[in-house]
């Protein structure tokens, strides 16, 4: 399954190997160095303690894009099968009604209260929930979050490098489009750090390659119709766009508003969801369009569940874990569009000795 992982997460490697994308190619070396790590972890992973009564919650600040309801089923099949083979004794998901902060932190104290051992958080706010997160730690019970990470000491994060992400689009950008051009940015919820870190590396990129300018920016909420709309709700105001930065679940909107509004398509980014490939591959089958398409795998919510276990297992787990985005590129494509099935996302789920790698290679 280690091999598998490496595997997946290759196919996000691109063709170019320009000095701009050195950082994808230190990606896909650091995949290898975790498949390759497996052996050893597994040897070091020697359990220390029976979880097989242990209780883990998931605590979901949000789930109205194909993203989160990816990360949601992941959690369920994983987190089923754990529980099926007597590793854990519950591995419960709860959803806000609303992404609040408030409301995410009673939900986190309400599972203090029934007294769940670890508590895996994809957090509406970096630093808003500490209090919350801080009373869980203070209560014995273990927090792991990932995604929307939080920052309270405590607590262990699992992310991706957001800020690279962001600025590996522009420095795609700058390969392809050498002359510049005009940037529309959709960005993600308001507030969350996914949403912070990927825009922050966006402008970084465009700051050191001062031939593109950002002259438009809107939230999306990674969702497909929220983008279409406040696209369709920003262009009447806008110059010519060349192409569009984005955080995942927003480039098909983009593209339809595009044509509602007569205007030529740019250069998308995409996120990995299966209408922005769908879309992609009729574009490229009929026209020859090329873009690239990033995203974090929603299968991290299954690492951050064995993570949790590796913990209450009383294994020596590093706070803070980096794991691989997941690329797609113009030679890759039907491939990934091929195994992400309708209304999903391009996905890689983590087995337990997945997990134990990836600690083994953060130590």
């Amino acid at each position: 399954m280690a091999s598998d992982l490496a595997d997946n997460k290759r196919a996000g490697t691109g063709t170019r190997t320009t000095e701009r994308e050195g950082s994808m190619q230190q990606t896909s070396k650091r995949v290898l160095a975790i498949a390759m790590g497996v052996a050893a972890a597994a040897v070091a992973g020697v359990a220390q303690a029976d979880t097989s009564d242990s209780r883990i919650a998931l605590s979901n600040n949000y789930a109205g894009n194909s993203w989160r309801q990816a990360m949601l089923r992941s959690w369920e099949k994983v987190g089923s099968a754990a529980v099926a083979d007597g590793v854990v004794a519950a591995a419960d998901a709860f959803t806000t009604a609303e992404n609040q902060v408030t409301e995410q932190a009673a939900q986190i104290q309400n599972l203090i209260l029934q007294g769940y051992d670890a508590i895996v958080i994809n957090a509406a706010s970096p630093d808003a929930l500490n209090g919350a997160v801080q009373e869980a730690c203070d209560a014995g019970i273990t927090v792991v979050s990932f995604d929307g990470i939080v920052t309270a000491p405590c607590a262990w994060r699992i992310a991706v490098d957001f800020k690279q992400m962001g600025k590996d689009e522009v420095l795609y950008l700058a390969d392809r489009m050498p002359q510049g051009g005009n940037l529309l940015e959709i960005r993600g919820l308001a507030g969350v750090f996914v949403d912070d870190e990927i825009s922050a590396g966006i402008h970084e990129g465009a700051a050191e390659n001062p031939q593109f300018t950002v002259v438009g920016s809107v939230h999306g909420d990674w969702a497909q119709d929220v983008s279409q709309k406040a696209v369709a709700g920003i262009l009447p105001s806008l110059p010519q766009i060349d192409a569009v930065v984005t955080q995942g679940g927003d480039g098909y909107g983009a593209a339809q508003a595009f044509r509602a509004a007569g205007r030529s398509t740019p250069l998308i980014v995409m996120g990995n969801r299966h209408d922005e490939l769908t879309w992609w591959k009729e574009q490229k089958d009929e026209t020859g369009y090329e873009t690239m398409s990033v995203s974090i795998a929603p299968g991290v919510s299954t690492l951050a569940l064995w993570v949790a276990q590796q913990v209450l297992d009383g294994q020596d787990v590093p706070k803070d874990l980096v794991v691989p985005f997941l690329r797609i590129d113009q030679d890759n494509l039907e491939e990934n569009l091929a195994n992400t099935e309708p209304g999903g996302v391009a996905n890689v789920e983590y087995t337990l000795d997945d997990a134990k790698a990836v600690i083994a290679e953060a130590m």
